[in-house]
């Protein structure tokens, strides 16, 4: 497994690289938020660990950019721990987050859970088939089936319903929802993401009202609860 690390506090990479590096993971350094886009873009990496306060672009403008073309998880350091901050950090698509100091056997279990977890979320999306509870969304017909039944999705609809399905747990930010799925950087209102997943829970939930399948992060954006 191939890990990125990006800070500027050279003697902290050195020492998060070296206990990486003793659990058997392979690790490349950089020390600008410019450098880790540009090596997250190259690819290869399995998990990204990414400073906030860094030069060139800070780790948030970073992490939102690496988010435009990777799915990568990514762990974000920082010296501050306010919540405001952390909310943040998963608004721009962080899956995680440490506040500095941290203890490095805690950094190395977060690294483990989040490879674990990005391993399973890989082999479902490999498969042809999602199959959460009573609901199936077939890959190959490009439908979705809500116990047995057909379930007439848009393709704005079942695009975004497949981006959640096949990241479970993940929370997206409606910005980024609307560059992943429309495919374009969004400079209005955020109206046409709660719009389609209004419409998706209608069709999809026993009771939109209390969803079961789509969720909401308050604050932040939506997830699947799979």
């Amino acid at each position: 497994m191939k890990i990125l690390v990006v800070d500027d506090e050279r003697v902290l990479v050195k020492g998060i690289k070296f206990n990486l590096e003793h659990e058997g993971y392979e690790v490349e350094c950089g020390y600008d938020g410019r450098a880790a886009v540009e090596m997250a873009r190259a690819g290869g990496f399995d998990l990204i660990i990414l400073d906030v306060m860094m030069p060139e672009i800070d780790g948030l403008e970073a992490c939102m950019r690496i988010r435009e073309f990777s799915d990568v998880p990514i762990i974000m350091l920082t010296a501050k721990g306010e919540d405001t901050d952390k909310l943040m950090g998963f608004d721009c698509g962080a899956d995680d987050y440490m506040t500095k100091p941290f203890n490095i056997l805690e950094l190395k279990a977060r690294v483990k859970a989040l490879l674990k977890r990005a391993r399973g979320g890989a082999a479902r999306d490999e498969r042809e088939e999602i199959t959460v509870g009573g609901l199936t969304l077939d890959r190959r017909e490009h439908v979705v089936r809500r116990r047995g039944e057909r379930v007439e999705l848009t393709a704005k609809e079942y695009d975004l319903l497949e981006l959640l399905m096949k990241h479970p747990r993940r929370v997206y930010s409606r910005e980024v929802l609307m560059n992943v799925v429309w495919g374009y950087d969004y400079q209005g209102e955020f109206r046409t993401v709660d719009v389609h997943v209004r419409r998706l829970r209608e069709k999809i939930e026993e009771n939109p009202a209390q969803p079961e399948y789509i969720l909401t992060k308050w604050g932040v954006g939506y997830y699947f609860n799979g």
